[in-house]
């Protein structure tokens, strides 16, 4: 439609150019004509592919294996130039998937994928624009009802979860692999489970955690009973030294240096000018007391 309009344009510009003539011959009106059917055929055969996608050239039905990228092109001005998207989308599902066990599970998933910029044309010959509903879709549902049926609920309810993504993108990579479509990501959003068994789930989980819980106290309880152990050996070993090194001419030294330490204590000057003290070992004191006889034996 647009190089049609085109057509008509150059042929009234020559029209135009022939009145300004003004002459009787046809001449100038053939050549006019002539300039405005190259000049509409050099700008129909201009095409602007946007950024971020790529153009599959149609003519009559024969689609060319030659891929247009973004910018301006040059094509033959009777085909027709398809917009393809090569960037990357997202295409979120929130579908019911059956579990090992039987169970039906509320699964939002999202993927991300792009178009094969190289093999844009084949999939538009093979497919159409609408590649998305005709290869995607089908593919995805299937691929995350296989691997999650193979799986128990408590799988998709645990860290499991980033295992079960990857072996859906492992298995929808090797659908549709081939046909064109790269799969660059699948996200589990989102994961329901009916009731009962999700709180059977938790109540599981809470006691394999205060399970740990438990053998965490008794290793910290064990920790410390060998702890005290260490150290009453330690005490036991010190004393031990202590009492083989004590004699009661250490037990004057210390009794001397404590004097010395108290601002209390008044020092009495002796001939020898040294303080008077007493015996500090309570034995030696005892053997110099007299013993005292009953009155039968005086």
């Amino acid at each position: 439609m647009g190089f049609l309009i085109i057509l008509i344009l150059g042929f009234i510009i020559g029209v135009v150019f022939a009145g300004i003539a003004r002459m009787g011959s046809v001449k100038p009106i053939v050549v006019a004509t002539l300039i405005g059917l190259i000049i509409g055929l050099i700008f129909a055969s201009v095409r602007i592919v946007p950024a971020g996608c790529v153009g599959v050239i149609d003519l009559f039905g024969k689609v060319s294996p030659r891929i247009l990228n973004s910018g301006i092109n040059f094509v033959n001005p009777l085909a027709k130039v398809l917009i393809m998207s090569i960037r990357t989308q997202e295409d979120k599902e929130t579908m019911s998937v059956p579990s090992k066990e039987g169970l039906n599970v509320s699964l939002d998933v999202s993927v991300l994928y792009h178009l094969d910029a190289q093999r844009a044309a084949e999939v538009y010959k093979t497919v159409g624009l609408d590649y998305r509903d005709v290869i995607l879709i089908p593919q995805y549902r299937a691929a995350c009802r296989g691997v999650t049926v193979a799986h128990e609920a408590k799988a998709l309810y645990t860290s499991e979860r980033e295992m079960l993504a990857q072996a859906i993108f492992d298995s929808l990579k090797n659908l549709i692999g081939d046909r064109g479509v790269v799969i660059e990501r699948v996200l589990l959003r989102a994961i329901t489970l009916p009731p009962t068994v999700s709180q059977a789930i938790e109540q599981k989980l809470k006691a394999e955690q205060e399970a740990e819980r438990m053998k965490f106290v008794v290793q910290k309880e064990q920790l410390e009973a060998q702890r005290k152990r260490v150290e009453a050996e330690g005490i036991r070993d010190a004393q031990a030294i202590i009492n083989q090194s004590l004699s009661s001419q250490y037990l004057h030294y210390l009794w001397i240096n404590t004097l010395n330490q108290n601002p209390n204590v008044i020092y009495v000057a002796t001939e020898a000018n040294m303080p008077i003290f007493r015996v500090a070992n309570p034995d030696d004191e005892l053997l110099r007391k007299k013993q005292i006889l009953p009155k039968e034996q005086k």
